[in-house]
């Protein structure tokens, strides 16, 4: 028996010119829809993606350390993806995590072999990309 699915949804409008949001929880999030225009300073489609690849790794990194008592002050994330045209489709997404911890390297090893199996972000893109990073750990100074 499988455990019941939970489901999630937006709602996305945009105008005829490329103005576009998303709602989301109770925020808007306002993106860039529009084609072969100059840059707007707004997300596209690919930022938003590559974004929600990196809330995935930090709404897990702070699950992973209830779960596993994995103590951290901060966490940053620089996320890269890539695309081809030809099929289009993303073809690597590459990360770096930086954590301020003073946990020993095998907690913070234990910690991002957890975000990488346990993230359905992370685990829906790798099964369709090659998906690669790293966890930095870096001393947390309490100031």
């Amino acid at each position: 028996m499988s455990a019941p699915t939970l489901t999630y949804s937006v709602r996305a409008r945009s105008t005829a010119h490329g103005a576009a949001q998303v709602d989301a929880g109770s925020e808007t999030i306002r993106f860039d829809s529009s084609w072969a225009s100059g840059a707007t300073g707004l997300p596209g489609p690919a930022e938003l993606l590559a974004s929600s690849f990196a809330a995935c790794l930090l709404k897990n990194l702070e699950r992973a350390g209830r779960l596993l008592d994995f103590h951290y002050g901060s966490a940053e994330v620089e996320v890269t993806a890539r695309r081809q045209d030809d099929p289009p489709r993303f073809v690597e997404i590459v990360y770096e995590l930086r954590v301020a911890t003073d946990e020993p390297a095998r907690r913070c090893e234990l910690v991002h072999r957890n975000l990488q199996k346990y993230g359905t972000v992370y685990n829906t893109l790798a099964a369709v990309c090659d998906v690669h990073g790293s966890l930095v750990a870096e001393a947390h100074r309490t100031e």
